[in-house]
């Protein structure tokens, strides 16, 4: 299984998005604005705040923090925020892209420099890691909704490109446009989806032992944590002996 779904699941295992919904909920609130100031408040008129949407609802948020941050975009509340993306290098030589939503430039850039040198890593410049990782959109399933080949034949026809389907699931890819047709055609045949999302999907991985990926941790927990933050994707693989380490 690819790095980042690995990560996904210890994440599920381990309970960190229940432990941070709120801060999780603040930095969708802040995606569905910033959408909603960018195009039309209207979701159906605006495919980027559709897709903010979408994602907020696969993390259970309530429709009224949903609406709460659309109408803040209507009535010209909140900070103008800047999409920036962070690249650098993590323990064991691990990619890291990170990417931010900031009033202030020159404090995020700092901060997420001053995380990487902490944590064993180092930033780098625009483009240093990324010609290593794909622009995707990506949509997961439970393994209840069927078998490989159910969610294979059902991926074909939304027009996705690649399935991945395992014990723990199924994750669906699709070129980075299509993510809101492809999702919508999904839901119309499996239902709705656990996630759905634009990723980063490593092209190439760095393996990490139990070390290094107890490192890796600390490093993608301290990035997450800063209220700018947020997305952080590594290309990291590991062993299942490794994983089932770290869940435990």
């Amino acid at each position: 299984m690819a790095g980042h779904s690995k990560w996904a699941n210890i994440q599920h295992r381990k309970g960190r998005q229940d432990a941070a919904r709120s801060k999780l909920f603040s930095k969708l609130s802040k995606e569905i604005t910033v959408a909603a100031k960018m195009g039309d408040p209207d979701p159906e008129k605006n495919p980027r705040l559709r897709l903010a949407v979408k994602v907020a609802k696969s993390q259970s948020m309530p429709n009224d923090n949903i609406d709460r941050a659309i109408k803040k975009a209507v009535g010209g509340e909140g900070d103008d925020y800047e999409e920036i993306r962070y690249e650098g290098y993590g323990p064991g030589g691990v990619a890291v892209i990170v990417e931010a939503m900031t009033d202030n430039r020159n404090r995020t850039a700092s901060n997420v420099r001053s995380t990487f040198t902490k944590h064993g890593g180092n930033l780098g410049e625009t483009g240093s890691v990324g010609f290593m990782f794909e622009r995707k959109g990506e949509v997961s399933y439970p393994a209840s909704v069927g078998d490989a080949d159910t969610v294979m034949m059902a991926a074909i026809e939304a027009g996705a490109e690649d399935v991945e389907s395992t014990e723990d699931g199924h994750i669906i890819w699709c070129a980075d446009s299509d993510l809101n047709d492809v999702a919508t055609a999904l839901e119309a045949e499996l239902g709705e989806s656990d996630e759905t999302k634009l990723v980063w999907k490593p092209s190439t991985t760095t393996e990490l032992d139990l070390e290094g990926m107890q490192k890796l941790m600390k490093l993608i927990d301290a990035l997450e944590d800063d209220d700018d933050v947020q997305r952080v994707t590594t290309n990291f693989d590991a062993s299942d002996e490794v994983m089932e380490a770290l869940a435990g």
